[in-house]
């Protein structure tokens, strides 16, 4: 897994808004708008959050029905079954198990050295 994309998830899992997101969905679809009236969250930041944890592959889409109006909604589903970040002797370490994928008892470090700036600086 590339180690931006680790820390994308590590991040996602400090922020409140998407911690609430996976909660309202870790047992049963629910769409942007039940989420953010059971929780409080400003529309536009949930879908904001939704669309991260989508990204990174934290929740999924199961389906799209049309409501009264006609218009479409979308119903999210989390694919966490654990989640863990350790930070150890000055490493940052971060372990996900999905539900729909294989066990994956094993650590990833998360680079937290930008990219960018390894290759400004020559490293």
């Amino acid at each position: 897994m590339v180690s931006n994309q680790l820390l994308d998830k590590s991040k996602l899992l400090t922020d409140e808004y998407a911690v609430k997101i996976l909660m309202a969905t870790v047992r049963a679809p629910r769409s942007a708008q039940q989420i953010s009236d059971q929780f409080g969250i400003p529309i536009a930041a949930c879908y904001r959050r939704i669309r991260e944890l989508e990204m990174c592959e934290l929740i999924v889409c199961t389906e799209r029905k049309l409501s009264r109006q006609g218009k479409r909604v979308s119903f999210y589903v989390s694919r966490i079954k654990t989640a863990a970040l350790e930070y150890e002797n000055g490493k940052l370490k971060v372990r996900f198990t999905m539900k729909d994928g294989p066990i994956d008892q094993d650590w990833q470090d998360v680079d937290l050295v930008d990219k960018d700036k390894k290759e400004d600086d020559g490293l």
